[in-house]
């Protein structure tokens, strides 16, 4: 996978996942199982996020496929 798919990836996962955590969050008043739901799902996308700059910080900079 190419270095700039991986960027690409890491910034939707990251910010996605944080949109929907503060998502989840506002809507935990009126809707507690949807609310936890959202927020857990956000903090996985955002945690799949972390784990692709891991990755992306083990590519070899001189090949790029």
């Amino acid at each position: 996978m190419r270095a700039a798919t991986i960027d690409k990836l890491i910034w939707a996962f990251i910010f996605g996942g944080l949109l929907l955590v503060g998502l989840g969050l506002a809507v935990e008043g009126e809707g507690r199982g949807l609310g936890r739901v959202l927020a857990g799902l956000g903090s996985l996308l955002a945690l799949i996020g972390g784990a692709l700059v891991w990755v992306r910080s083990r590519m070899d900079p001189e090949k790029d496929e």
